[in-house]
């Protein structure tokens, strides 16, 4: 036996195991498990294991969800969501409220059950995620008894089909579940095929607290159960998960007109600037890479320091890095527990031995027996090196090294996705300057993988779109106010002519192209005749240009929305002096909707705030909205001007650049606003004019790269294609309701969280006391 004294000289941990006696007698009670459908457990049909990753021991086996599972799951929540709907806010919060309350009483059984299921370290489960589930559910029953003060005309979508991954299985369930039901929907949920536990005994609580049958539904399976949900007749798809699969469902629910949020995969940055406290950043690393195996979607995996203070960073993090313990995951000493299944740790060593052969140097990160992987990182590695590209999703982290903060930030950004970073200086200047430059959802200040349900999280770029928890969260679970429906013009044929073609009876004026802040001829000379005229028949290098001369316009949104109010101002001045001109090509009253739209988003362009959330205690939690980027825009037919003016107006008064295909019957009152836009000192590039066929331009234009949203409301038989196109690199589609646009705002607000998608900036504040700034809530 060691005595104190030894004890005290060498520090070593003794053994500490949970009691997991509760969860497993719960799982010998249950035996094989149903699906959770219309309130009750089904009986038991084909099935599948789960096995614990730490011991390979046999947990339960589970059934396995086929199209008919699903079929009746979805069949019950529509059954249910009339009734569910029809409760009172106050009702909808009670319930949420008892659920969280029963989450609480039962947070140490499902603390271990989700540690047997998934094989994370116990303190992770019991100190982080179970505590933040209560919190979700206790923040969801405040919003289901605000919905409709805080979102007035806004209503519940129906039934929600939910898909989870296995690294946070009932925190994601939380995620998904509570702001459906508070805003009023039914869900069907599939948690992932590695750990559904916890997703089945969270059904329990729901029978516990009487929640009505048929509102949680729970259908265990593997991929194709997914896609059975996929296909079933849902109003929307949440799905978190890896980008391949996240793209396939984005293609496979083009043109159906579904809400879709995807919350996909990263390749975080963690940024270490020069002045900041190094040992404070080690232990960043070590919450947001290490503890959780880096299993997490938002794990600052790309580790990027200064140069200067590169060599005593490393030397601090090898020296972190070792004393890490790497074991049993119900261990409560264990910093490190198991790998969820040996198919993921051997695509983390896949990774590990590519990165390696194209010339990278990994420290630590040996394989263990059983599904267990020592921390570790890749140093020396290159842009291009396969460890720096892929996402990893395990214990190794990449280190490289930056000199100024300008190539940080080019560093930061070079990556297809954009979920999350982390950055660490403590200078709060410094700090924030980086923060607003890094292309990502969420960014921590001298802190990583902090969560509440109050702030809004979610990616950029190929991380996904749509956004879970906080406000943002909510509205992506409510469908927006209904305009009154008008009837769809159908583009008439068109028939090409060439350029100089004699004149025909009726045309008196030849228009051109708009990009660039200068009128361009079309390539080839392709026109078509319209009414009055005739117009360039752009292609797809018209689409090209243009989308070059909209990226080339990025000082337009850091010009500010004072700057950019007065050049909307300016716009309806000009308009205002041509009133008789345009209105001779359209109508008076499309002229006058032009002007009221000019003024209405010039007065919201310096209004449209953001908001500091209340969240972790010592932190300021701010939400900004951010412009899209280049955002796509097929105009309606009907309504030249006014619909024209009323899709882009707002997407620049946000900041964004546009390219924008005007009416294809009509385009001429719309290419004559080059003089307008000219002569309101807005900058080149901001708005760009592509005319011709809509349904031939409108899918280049969301396939393209540098495109970061798409608004369609032009015909809505091409909305279909333009939605696959955009798949390609999941940017966002908005059908735009068809309405007659010179009445009223036309939605105003509604286009403005269109054109924006929002930050969250975590910034501590004050003396906080040690650890704050990690992932413990």
């Amino acid at each position: 036996m060691s005595r104190v004294s030894e004890i005290m000289q060498t520090m070593e941990y003794g053994p500490s195991t949970e009691d997991a006696s509760a969860a497993r007698d719960w799982l010998a009670r249950r035996g094989t498990f149903g699906h959770f459908i219309n309130g009750s457990f089904t009986k038991p049909g084909e099935t599948f294991e789960t096995r614990d990753p730490a011991t390979g021991d046999l947990l339960a086996r589970v059934t396995q969800g086929t199209e008919a599972d699903v079929t009746a799951a979805v069949k019950a929540a529509r059954r249910a969501q009339r009734g569910w709907a029809a409760l009172t806010g106050t009702e909808r919060a009670r319930y949420l409220y008892a659920i969280a309350r029963h989450v609480q009483k039962r947070e140490r059984f499902l603390s271990v059950l989700e540690t047997l299921d998934n094989g994370k370290p116990i303190r992770e489960a019991r100190d982080i995620d179970v505590p933040l589930v209560a919190r979700h559910f206790y923040h969801h029953a405040g919003w289901a008894e605000l919905r409709d003060t805080q979102f007035p005309g806004h209503a519940p979508l129906g039934v929600c089909g939910q898909i989870i991954p296995w690294n946070f299985p009932l925190l994601m369930l939380a995620w998904k579940i509570a702001p459906a039901l508070a805003a009023g929907n039914t869900v069907v949920l599939k948690p992932a095929e590695y750990t559904p536990l916890t997703a089945l005994a969270f059904a329990e609580i729901c029978q516990e607290v009487g929640l009505p049958a048929g509102v949680v539904n729970i259908v265990t399976g593997d991929g194709a159960t997914g896609a059975a949900l996929v296909a079933a007749e849902v109003d929307k798809i949440a799905f978190t998960g890896s980008t391949e699969v996240g793209r396939g469902i984005a293609t496979a629910l083009a043109g159906t007109g579904r809400k879709l949020t995807l919350e996909l995969g990263g390749k975080s940055p963690f940024v270490v600037m020069e002045d900041a406290d190094l040992d404070a950043a080690v232990e960043g690393v070590v919450d947001s890479i290490w503890f959780n195996q880096g299993q997490v979607c938002c794990a600052g995996s790309r580790i990027l320091v200064a140069e200067s203070v590169a060599e005593r960073f490393e030397g601090l993090l090898s020296a972190r890095m070792a004393r890490l313990r790497v074991g049993a995951p119900l261990d409560k000493s264990t910093d490190i527990g198991a790998i969820v299944d040996p198919v993921q740790k051997d695509r983390i060593l896949s990774i590990c031995r590519a990165a390696t052969d194209a010339g990278a140097e990994l420290i630590g990160g040996q394989a263990q027996d059983g599904c267990f992987i020592a921390p570790g990182y890749l140093r020396n590695i290159a842009p291009a090196n396969p460890g720096m590209e892929q996402e990893i999703f395990g214990p190794i982290a990449t280190l490289s090294t930056f000199r100024t903060a300008d190539e940080a930030v080019e560093l930061a950004n070079n990556t297809r996705y954009g979920l999350a970073g982390s950055v660490w200086s403590e200078s709060a200047t410094v700090a924030t300057d980086m923060a607003a430059r890094i292309k990502a959802g969420v960014i921590w200040i001298n802190g990583a993988n902090m969560f509440d349900a109050a702030a809004p999280f979610g990616g950029y770029r190929e991380s996904g779109y749509g956004r879970e928890g906080g406000a943002a969260g909510m509205r992506d679970y409510l469908a927006a106010p209904t305009v009154k429906p008008v009837r769809e013009v159908a583009p008439k044929p068109v028939v090409a002519v060439t350029d100089g073609a004699a004149p025909q009876p009726g045309i008196d004026r030849t228009a051109k192209l708009y990009y660039g802040g200068a009128q361009k001829r079309p390539d080839g000379g392709a026109m078509y005749a319209v009414p009055g005229g005739l117009a360039p028949l752009g292609s797809r290098k018209d689409i090209r240009n243009a989308v070059e001369a909209a990226t080339k316009a990025g000082k337009w949104a850091a010009a500010g929305g004072h700057a950019r109010a007065q050049v909307l101002y300016y716009i309806a001045e000009n308009l205002s002096a041509r009133v008789s001109e345009f209105a001779a090509r359209t109508s008076r009253a499309e002229v006058d909707a032009a002007i009221a739209r000019a003024f209405h988003y010039a007065a919201w362009a310096d209004k449209f705030d953001g908001a500091t959330v209340q969240a972790k205690p010592g932190h300021l939690v701010t939400v900004i909205p951010e412009p899209m980027g280049v955002i796509g825009i097929a105009c309606p037919n009907a309504q030249p001007l006014a619909g024209f003016l009323s899709l882009v107006l707002p997407a620049i008064a946000m900041g964004n650049a546009v390219v924008a295909i005007p009416a294809q019957d009509d385009p001429l009152a719309v290419t004559d606003l080059y003089q307008v836009f000219d002569t309101s000192d807005l900058p080149a590039g901001v708005v760009n004019i592509v005319t011709g066929v809509c349904a031939d331009l409108a899918v280049p234009l969301a396939a393209h790269e540098e495109v970061a949203g798409f608004w369609h409301a032009g015909p809505a038989a091409g909305l279909a294609a333009v939605d696959r196109a955009a798949a390609g690199n999941l940017k966002p589609v908005w059908a735009v309701p068809a309405r007659d646009w010179t009445g009223g705002q036309a939605q105003g607000e509604a286009f403005l969280h269109h054109a924006t998608r929002s930050k969250t900036i975590w910034l501590p504040y004050g003396a906080l006391p040690a650890g704050s700034g990690s992932a413990a809530y």
